[in-house]
């Protein structure tokens, strides 16, 4: 899949105009089109306000918002992009997901959402329920002085974290797509502790070895499109593990497939992609599954 138009979805406070810059190396990728997207969510207006939502509140931040994005486009349209504007009222998610599939985008550029963990549980999470919406990978970026190894480039180094879902495996038919922008892919498993634990020396030996043939064989899928990539094999919890690795690898983008949990059972035992897409510092893909 090519990436020819991407949705960039901003609140302004997190995602700016360096956001935009560092991504622009996906013209590569053959990217031509960005659409801003911001999003005014009545809730979170009044909650700021400590007092009820007001239409002239939307009038103002709408306008806010427009001459914000004016002034991103025209810079973009000295280096050649089309652009296009979205200024909406409403919930985040479902927006965003109607805006999408207007554009019929290849991309969601969104920043890390900022609920508590109590509203994380009672509404989810909006990473989340977007990921079930859409058909397209969301990428949640974080603002580059948050990310260790930040280069300008997050397709650089990207890790990929496989669980062998048919989610983090679509993950490695879209980086390829992307090979003129990746220097080195970085293809992690973590596996489970306590398959580990209860074993035999040999046994847990046996269960690494295999392992590590089964990722030579996603190596050497991007081996074979010319892409330079390694295999590294962790145990233990999977978000500090894939955080571990990400620093380790010093990459610059963690890529994964999207969790296939239900919404209550995500909400009572938490979900791996959407901690990472939330916590971490860096970067991060996350793939959905084939729509049925």
């Amino acid at each position: 899949m090519k990436i020819k138009k991407l949705l960039f979805v901003t609140k302004f406070e997190d995602l700016g105009y360096d956001a935009i810059q560092s991504l622009l190396s996906l013209r590569k990728a053959s990217l031509e089109h960005i659409v801003f997207m911001n999003v005014i969510e009545r809730e979170k207006v009044a909650m700021q306000r400590g007092v009820g939502y007001k239409k002239d509140d939307a009038v103002r931040l709408k306008e806010a918002a427009n001459i914000r994005f004016i002034d991103w486009a025209e810079r973009l349209f000295e280096q050649g992009m089309e652009v296009g504007v979205y200024i909406q009222i409403g919930s985040l998610a479902a927006e965003v997901t109607k805006a999408a599939q207007k554009e019929e985008t290849d991309l969601i550029v969104i920043g890390r959402t900022h609920k508590t963990a109590l509203e994380q549980f009672y509404s989810g999470s909006t990473v989340t329920e977007m990921i079930r919406r859409v058909s397209v990978p969301v990428l949640v970026y974080k603002p580059v002085s948050d990310s260790p190894f930040a280069t300008g480039q997050p397709f650089e180094r990207p890790l990929l974290a496989t669980d062998w879902s048919a989610a983090s495996l679509r993950g490695i038919d879209y980086l390829v797509n992307l090979k003129g922008l990746i220097e080195e892919v970085e293809i992690v498993h973590v596996a489970d502790q306590n398959d580990i634990a209860g074993s035999s020396a040999m046994q847990a030996q046996k269960i690494r070895k295999d392992t590590r043939g089964r990722l030579e064989q996603l190596c050497a899928r991007f081996q074979d499109a010319g892409i330079a990539a390694r295999s590294h094999v962790y145990v233990g919890d999977p978000e500090a593990e894939i955080e571990k690795a990400a620093k380790e690898c010093q990459a610059t983008l963690v890529v994964m497939g999207s969790s296939s949990k239900n919404l209550w059972m995500e909400r009572w035992v938490g979900s791996t992609p959407r901690a990472i897409a939330e916590k971490s510092a860096f970067p991060t893909l996350l793939i959905p599954p084939v729509k049925g």
